[in-house]
């Protein structure tokens, strides 16, 4: 908790932020500094309890960019990621310059630290010194920091009791007495410069959220981040609040002299104070030194726990693919990100460099535009969290508070500072030290341009660095069944969360698959992983369950060929780098995925399942609210090695629902056990449609985004109605052909299929002579009136014909061969008895009017 409290204070950089903005505020509000210092604390806090609160449900170093993803899509998280390493990236240029000013002030050195060459190659020096800190791990950077901020507070704090008791004591001519005007918000001049001057505040509050960015490396990352960042904003604010009413009571708000709003000292008030309030005995020249220091020791804390959140923000993209792969890259032994972290020092010296040498005005003006990022990303990420939340905002009155309300008021204040700053304020041609002459729209404050451009560019980026999301969204949704095909046997409902939700790229997947006679086979699988690796991993399992349910093959059949059908993909993959090498092995995107299978009968109401791996299935007799989870044989993962699948029979009554889902879909429950409970609850209700059942079940347990991809699909059990179909006993007495042929005759009229009599006592002559005379046994005839005409011969034999295209003076072998021209599909499957030969014929069109 400490470490991350330092963090968090000391990536704010308390006297160097107040050196750089205080001098700012008071020129634009006056003697309201001090209470402006402390509104600008209020959206800060706010924001601070959405990022509480998203850490807690999603501990993630890229916390904005991550966040805003989950919730919105990867675009607005890609922006909200981009207005994070813009502002950090500004700030760098700012903090080095200054750290590099102050460390020529402290040693006497006064020419060096007004040359713009000199302070922009100790600048650099300054960046690289503190990516090498920040890349030989978190330990050392905390470590460094505790010290750093330790004497920046003591400082702080010397300062300003200084400040009050020479006031009180021995008052300069500049000394004013502390007022409860100072503390009055309705005194402020004009509601532009309370905007200018609140947003100048947010400024110097920036920063604290370095301690989500750390997250993953912190005990509890869970809770302890979301307290530091409370405890240091509330820290921040007594301590702006006391130094800034000590600064003005001190050296007053005059325009000369070392008074406040002094152009000379706007945006350095500390260096003039120095001397004024210590004097300038021995003890006050060191005193003066110190201050020095502190300011130094504070722009170099600053920039060094501006690296860390940075570089673990990239470190985040990279791993969503929103930037190349390569920063994702962690170093072995300090486990720092190692792209991530030197391209943040290279980068941040690359902006020095650009803004020092374009001009020493625009590098002035980058200090208010950081302002807009911070804006734009805090007031992003209060959003975030409302709509991240919005399913358990109802749920209980402190989620509506802590994880509504007050988040989606910090939202909403960024928001307005945010417009009414960039469009209002800064854009004035007046503000600031640069205008810019832009085409259709004339002469705008470089604060404006600077500011507004910066987060343009990232718009422009986009579509490149979404590239590679948008190619995997669109392969997994063709992928994906675009709808649940009406079928005899079942009604069906589904729903799938992808672990990123605002992405909606995830591995998972759901099918219902016709199979022969009417039956259907219900498939979830688990594919590990997310991106477009697990969505081209699915959609190959996906086709292969497809293929192999067309066989006709028992469920623990089926999954013994999936899984051979996954090795055999591995070791395809098996690459050799060239003789006298060794083979490397590239890991397949299917291993270890799992997958239930259950293939169902309407005729008969019997239901037949296999699992591999975790996939799990909830078994709910309507009639008698009966709700069981079934512990299915346990089955391997695909492509892992183990005991072989096992089908288990169910005998279903009609109406049953049967629910196969996947074990993402009880990720937010304590325990698998409380998990299914919730789960029943769920289901309780009979009356429900499918669909409300699937909203259900996922509104009570997946309220909010998920860390794992879930499936849920649903199926309603029918059984066919006897009118529906006909089945007859037949004798191996060739003489029975004659008579099968009748009965089909009669039913067909009977059926009012007529068009269909001819074709059907073909079927049926050629499919049960060729039982008699190859399969023996009894002989069973089937016919099933559905979407088309299913015609069922079955017997006790397990060898298949085979259809083969008879030469002209062959004597036989044209059954099959003719068969298969008159009719739509036929197939063979084979049954623990034998085998069932089987054809489906298109039912000829309903008469028109």
């Amino acid at each position: 908790m400490f470490s991350s409290v330092v963090m968090a204070l000391a990536s704010t950089g308390p006297a160097y932020s107040l050196a750089a903005t205080l001098g700012v505020i008071v020129a634009g509000v006056g003697l309201q500094a001090p209470i402006i210092t402390m509104l600008a604390f209020v959206p800060m806090l706010l924001v601070a309890y959405a990022f509480r609160a998203l850490n807690a449900s999603n501990a993630d170093c890229g916390t904005t960019f991550t966040w805003a993803t989950r919730a919105f899509g990867p675009r607005t998280g890609w922006m909200g990621g981009w207005g994070l390493i813009v502002a950090n990236m500004l700030v760098m240029a700012n903090l080095a310059a200054i750290a590099a000013s102050y460390a020529f002030r402290l040693v006497g050195l006064d020419g060096p630290a007004e040359s713009r060459l000199w302070t922009t190659v100790a600048g650099i020096l300054c960046i690289v010194g503190l990516t090498a800190i920040c890349y030989a791990g978190i330990q050392v950077s905390a470590a460094v920091q505790r010290w750093l901020l330790c004497l920046e507070v003591v400082m702080l704090l010397l300062f300003a009791v200084a400040a009050l008791i020479r006031v009180y004591a021995s008052p300069p001519p500049t000394a004013i007495h502390v007022s409860a005007s100072w503390f009055n918000p309705f005194e402020v001049p004009s509601t532009q410069a309370l905007t200018s001057g609140v947003l100048a505040g947010v400024f110097i509050y920036w920063g604290w959220d370095t301690a989500f960015s750390v997250n993953e490396e912190t005990v509890d990352s869970n809770r302890v981040p979301g307290r530091a960042a409370v405890m240091s904003t509330v820290l921040l604010l007594l301590m702006y609040g006391f130094v800034s009413t000590s600064a003005q009571a001190f050296a007053g708000v005059g325009t000369t002299g070392i008074g406040l709003a002094n152009p000379d000292n706007v945006d350095d008030i500390f260096a003039g104070l120095g001397e004024a309030v210590f004097g300038s005995q021995q003890a006050g020249v060191v005193l003066s030194r110190l201050l020095i220091l502190m300011v130094l020791t504070s722009a170099l804390a600053s920039a060094q726990t501006t690296i860390l959140p940075l570089a673990r923000t990239v470190f985040s993209m990279a791993v969503h693919k929103a930037v190349p792969p390569r920063f994702a890259r962690v170093h072995r032994k300090y486990l720092t990100p190692t792209w991530g972290t030197v391209g943040t020092g290279a980068v941040s010296i690359a902006v020095l460099v650009l803004l020092t040498a374009f001009s020493q005005n625009v590098l002035a003006d980058s200090i208010d535009s950081i302002g807009l990022a911070i804006a734009f990303q805090y007031g992003l990420t209060g959003f975030a969290c409302v709509w991240y939340h919005r399913r358990v905002l109802t749920r209980s009155g402190r989620d509506l508070i802590f994880k509504g309300v007050l988040p989606g008021l910090g939202g909403l204040i960024m928001l307005v500072l945010f417009l009414y700053a960039a469009f209002v304020v800064y854009a004035e041609p007046g503000y600031g030290w640069t205008v810019v002459d832009l085409p259709l729209i004339g002469h705008t404050g470089g604060v404006t341009v600077l500011g507004l451009g910066a987060l343009l560019i990232g718009l422009l980026l986009m579509p490149v660095v979404t590239r590679g999301h948008t190619v995997a969204l669109k392969l997994q949704r063709s992928l994906l069944p675009r709808g649940l095909p009406p079928h005899a046997a079942v009604d069906s409902a589904s729903r799938y969360l992808p672990a990123d939700s605002g992405a909606g790229v995830g591995g998972d997947w759901y099918d219902v698959i016709p199979l022969s006679g009417t039956r259907v086979a219900l498939v979830v699988g688990d594919v590990l992983g997310h991106g477009l690796q697990a969505a081209a991993t699915m959609g190959r399992l996906r086709t292969g369950v497809r293929v192999l349910a067309r066989m006709d093959l028992s469920p623990d059949e089926l999954l013994s060929r999936l899984d051979d059908l996954v090795e055999q993909t591995a070791q395809e993959r098996t690459v050799g780098r060239g003789p006298g090498h060794p083979k490397q092995q590239r890991a397949d995107g299917a291993l270890g995925v799992s997958c239930l299978y259950a293939m169902y009968d309407p005729v008969s109401g019997s239901c037949s399942l296999a699992r591999a791996g975790e996939s799990v299935l909830a078994v709910v007799e309507t009639r008698k609210g009966v709700i069981d989870h079934l512990k299915l044989p346990p089955g391997p993962p695909l492509g892992v090695a183990g005991p072989p699948y096992e089908s288990t029979d169910l005998e279903l009554a009609p109406g049953t629902l049967l629910a196969l889902f996947t074990a993402g879909l009880i990720q937010d429950s304590d325990s698998r056990a409380a998990g299914l409970a919730r789960l029943s609850h769920a289901l309780a209700d009979d009356r429900a449609t499918l669909e409300q059942l699937c909203d259900r079940a996922v509104d009570t347990l997946l309220p909010g985004p998920v860390d794992e991809d879930a499936t849920l699909l649903m199926a309603r059990t029918h059984l066919l109605d006897r009118n529906q179909f006909a089945q007859w006993e037949v004798s191996t007495d060739p003489e029975a052909v004659g008579t099968i042929r009748t009965a089909v005759s009669k039913q067909l009229r009977d059926w009012e299929l007529d068009d269909l009599e001819f074709t059907t006592q073909l079927i049926v002559s050629e499919l049960v002579t060729n039982a008699i005379r190859y399969g023996g046994g009894p002989i069973q005839v089937r016919l099933i009136r559905d979407r088309a005409l299913i015609c069922e011969v079955s017997d006790t034999g397990h060898t298949a014909p085979n259809l083969r295209h008879a030469a002209s003076d062959d004597e036989g072998g044209r059954g099959l061969f003719i068969i298969a021209q008159m009719t739509h599909h036929w197939g063979t499957r084979y049954t623990p008895t034998g085998k069932t030969l089987w054809t489906e014929q298109d039912l000829p069109p309903p008469d028109g009017p």
